[in-house]
C-alpha cells in the first residue's frame, strides 16, 4: 500500500488529510472513509469517532496502532472497496472519501509522514563512505566496519514533493543525497536483528540536503554535521508499507535525475549494513519509537560531491527508487541574492 499526506488550498487555509491510494491516481481519505463508515452504523457522532479511530495524520495513527498499523490501513482499504462497490461515495455532509487526482489539479503532495519523533540518518554505503575518504586523502576508519554509524538531526526541517529546496544564506555549495528512507511503526526498545523488521512500517524515497562547504568546515572539528545539513531534508511522495515486501528488506533500483539527465544510479541494497542491523544498534539502551525516521545514507554516485558536478538555482532534483515513486523539486534562488532583491 502507498500512504500519503496530500494538501488542499481552500478558502480557510490549507488543509493536510492523510490518504491511501487504491490505484496509481485514486486516492482515499481515511478519515472521511471511516465517518461515512460509522454514519452508516448509527453512530450518534461519526465524525468524532472517525477522529478518534481515524486520525488525517499519519503520526498519530502509527502511534494510536502500534502493532496493527498496516492491519488498520488494510481494513481501511476493504472499507473502500465495499463501499464503492455500493456506489457510495461521500459523506453525509457531502465530503468525498475519494478523489482522482488527474481530476484534481489543486492536490499536492506533503512529507507523507506529518510528525517525527527522532530522526537518524545512517552511514551504511561503502561506495560512498570511501569517495569521501578518498577526496580527504584518509582510509575508512576500522571502526566504520564494527559499527552502524548514524547522526541525528532536527525534525523541523522537512518537506515534500514540488516543494522549493531552500538555498541558505550561509552556504555557496548546496548538494542533494540520493537516499532510501525508513518509518519506524512499533516501538521497542533493545531490539535484536531477528526481530527488527516487525518494527518497520515502510519505506520511502530520502533526499538529504547538505550545504558542503559549511559540512566541510564541522567535519574538520570532528563536530557535526548541523549548520551543513539542518535545515532542509525532503521525503515522499509516498511510503510504501512494508507488507509490500513480504516484511523483508527489498532490493530497489535507486536513480538521481538532474534536469532530465541520470546523474546518480545504485541500489537499495548496496549497503553494508542492513536496515535490521541498523535497528539493533539505533535501540542499544535507548528508545525507537514509532514516528522515527531513519535515512540509509548516501548511496555510492548518490551526490554532487561524489561526482565533482553541483546543483544550482533553478535545476529539477528528482530522485526515484523503484516501486515507490519520483520525488521531485526545484532548487530555489539562494536567500541572500532573494534577500537582496527585496
Amino acid at each position: 500500500m502507498k500512504i500519503c499526506t496530500y494538501k488542499r488550498q481552500t478558502p480557510l487555509g490549507e488543509f493536510k488529510r492523510l490518504g491511501l491510494f487504491f490505484n496509481e491516481t485514486t486516492i482515499i481519505d481515511i478519515n472521511l472513509l471511516w465517518q461515512k463508515k460509522f454514519e452508516l452504523e448509527g453512530f450518534f457522532s461519526p465524525k468524532e469517532k472517525a477522529l478518534n479511530v481515524a486520525p488525517s495524520s499519519l503520526s498519530l495513527v502509527l502511534k494510536n496502532y502500534q502493532n496493527s498499523s498496516i492491519s488498520f490501513f488494510q481494513e481501511s482499504l476493504e472499507i473502500y472497496k465495499n463501499l464503492s462497490a455500493q456506489g457510495i461515495l461521500c459523506t453525509n455532509d457531502k465530503g468525498y472519501i475519494s478523489f482522482d487526482i488527474k481530476d484534481d489539479k489543486e492536490i499536492k503532495f506533503d512529507c507523507p509522514i506529518d510528525q517525527i519523533n527522532c530522526y537518524r540518518d545512517f552511514y551504511a554505503h561503502e561506495k560512498h563512505v570511501a569517495k569521501g575518504f578518498k577526496k580527504r586523502n584518509e582510509k575508512i576508519p576500522d571502526a566504520w566496519y564494527e559499527i552502524p554509524a548514524y547522526y541525528k538531526g532536527p525534525t523541523t526541517g522537512f518537506i515534500g514533493h514540488d516543494e522549493f529546496i531552500p538555498w541558505p544564506s550561509y552556504t555557496q555549495k548546496l548538494d542533494y543525497e540520493l537516499e532510501f528512507g525508513l518509518v519506524i511503526g512499533k516501538d521497542g526498545f533493545n531490539i535484536k536483528a531477528e526481530n527488527a523488521m516487525e518494527h518497520i512500517f515502510g519505506y520511502t524515497i530520502f533526499n538529504d540536503i547538505s550545504a558542503r562547504d559549511i559540512q566541510k568546515k564541522e567535519m574538520a572539528i570532528r563536530l557535526g554535521p548541523a549548520k551543513g545539513k539542518d535545515f532542509c531534508s525532503i521525503v515522499g511522495p509516498v511510503i510504501i508499507t512494508a507488507d509490500e515486501f513480504n516484511y523483508q528488506e527489498p532490493n530497489l533500483k535507486m536513480n538521481a535525475i538532474i534536469n532530465g539527465e541520470i546523474w546518480s544510479e545504485g541500489h537499495t541494497a548496496d549497503a553494508h549494513y542492513s536496515w535490521a542491523q541498523m535497528i539493533e544498534h539505533a535501540s542499544k539502551e535507548e528508545w525507537i519509537l514509532a514516528t522515527d525516521f531513519m535515512g540509509s545514507g548516501t548511496v555510492g554516485t548518490g551526490c554532487g560531491l561524489e561526482l565533482d558536478k553541483w546543483i544550482k538555482p533553478g535545476d529539477v532534483v528528482e530522485l526515484e527508487i523503484e516501486k515507490i515513486g519520483r520525488l521531485k523539486n526545484i532548487v530555489d534562488t539562494p536567500r541572500l541574492i532573494k534577500e537582496q532583491n527585496a
